[in-house]
């Protein structure tokens, strides 16, 4: 059975949800799903923006199928082509045989990789400033390469000024009936998600999200369509700041974050008594996590929203703990920087690990290293109280200034 919800008198949601999925990308955990969305106008011209990941074919075909209400379709726009937007184009490009595909030069290419049908023959290819004329409504497509693939484009509906945003400003989630922004507590609710999403699947392209932002500052934006998550109304531009800040690689939060890991207990006493001391010291907000219990997605996130961060390991192997060294892995491939970091090592017979830890955020942009004097071997000792009370002086005047 379909399920289609009606957005404006002619646009229509026809996309859906996948709650199944475990891992998105085979590698972002997703609790709450994960929404494909797809959207259809019936103007003089039928036009279906993006399609969905194939986990949905059957009830993708059953909505297109009912918003169309018997209707040809005559163009198909793709905005990115990644399989998760792009998987049943061929099928739908088979059914519906009149229908051009809307697309960039690049992503002609892309089609020819993914699929066999003759797509020379159906592309209407575009470029920065093109428009596109359906009766009522007139499109301006905008080149929006590496947010996050080179083939990006986004749309803007200069009719309903709205923006049709590929997978900038997109979020995980699926859809729990309620469609828009304007129906939930979003910044409670939805910023969080919002954010891992953009750090982990956007986050290594900021100056290229940069050049997006300039270009839509130029838009009056009355609604953003994103292919993951909800429609965007009330808090469009509180997400533009969110994007500004993010793309910029500026810290939402003046505070600390300390991700640890520690295999007999030693590191994480000593860290637990760090936090206490930068509380007594007025420091707020403070964040921790034990990296070998949390997926590198949500500290990445975090990363990005923290000024501050502690790093505290062990030595395992003569080198990072392996948890440990897979984060700042992740956090060196995403493009973190602007940062004050400070650093924890611990290590029974060898400490090794700080050095290591050193060399990896010495790559990082305008980052800072405060501190990587503290050394622990096993379990901290009484006399040791002093380094670490040094060293959250030494954050919390870092944080004043």
């Amino acid at each position: 059975m379909y399920n289609i919800r009606k957005i404006t008198d002619d646009l229509t949601y026809i996309g859906c949800s996948d709650r199944r999925l475990a891992l998105f990308e085979s590698a972002y955990p997703i609790p709450d799903g994960i929404s494909y969305n797809s959207y259809l106008l019936n103007d003089e011209k039928t036009v279906l923006f993006d399609t969905a990941d194939k986990s949905c074919s059957e009830q993708f075909f059953e909505n297109l199928e009912a918003g169309l209400a018997g209707k040809d379709l005559d163009y198909i726009v793709v905005h990115h082509m990644e399989p998760d937007h792009c998987a049943l184009l061929q099928n739908i490009s088979k059914k519906y045989q009149n229908a051009k595909i809307v697309c960039t030069a690049k992503t002609v290419g892309m089609i020819k990789q993914f699929f066999d049908f003759d797509i020379d023959s159906k592309a209407v290819v575009v470029k920065e400033g093109d428009t596109l004329n359906t009766g009522k409504h007139e499109f301006v497509f905008t080149m929006a390469p590496m947010v996050h693939w080179p083939e990006v484009m986004v749309s803007y509906d200069k009719t309903d000024k709205a923006l049709y945003s590929a997978d900038a400003f997109g979020s995980f989630g699926a859809i729990n009936g309620n469609l828009f922004d304007t129906d939930v507590n979003w910044e409670r609710d939805y910023l969080d998600e919002a954010r891992r999403y953009y750090t982990n699947i956007v986050g290594k392209y900021g100056p290229q999200v940069q050049m997006l932002l300039k270009k839509a500052a130029a838009l009056d934006i009355k609604v953003i369509y994103p292919l993951h998550g909800l429609i965007i109304k009330d808090n469009i531009g509180l997400f533009i700041e969110k994007y500004d800040k993010w793309s910029k690689y500026e810290a939402e939060e003046k505070s600390v974050l300390i991700p640890y890991t520690s295999v007999y207990g030693g590191t994480e006493n000593a860290v637990n008594i760090l936090a206490g001391m930068l509380a007594d010291k007025g420091v707020k907000n403070i964040k921790m996590y034990d990296v070998s219990q949390t997926h590198y997605s949500y500290i990445l996130s975090d990363v990005f929203k923290y000024s501050h961060i502690v790093f505290a390991t062990t030595t395992y192997n003569m080198g990072i703990f392996e948890s440990m060294e897979n984060l700042l892995h992740a956090l060196c491939a995403h493009n973190v920087q602007n940062k004050k970091v400070a650093l924890i090592q611990n290590g029974s017979w060898a400490p090794a690990c700080g050095g290591q830890m050193k060399t990896l955020i010495e790559t990082w942009k305008n980052t800072e290293i405060i501190d990587e004097s503290v050394c622990i071997k096993s379990a901290l000792k009484e006399e040791q109280l002093s380094e670490l009370d040094a060293l959250a002086n030494k954050i919390a005047e870092s944080l004043k200034n």
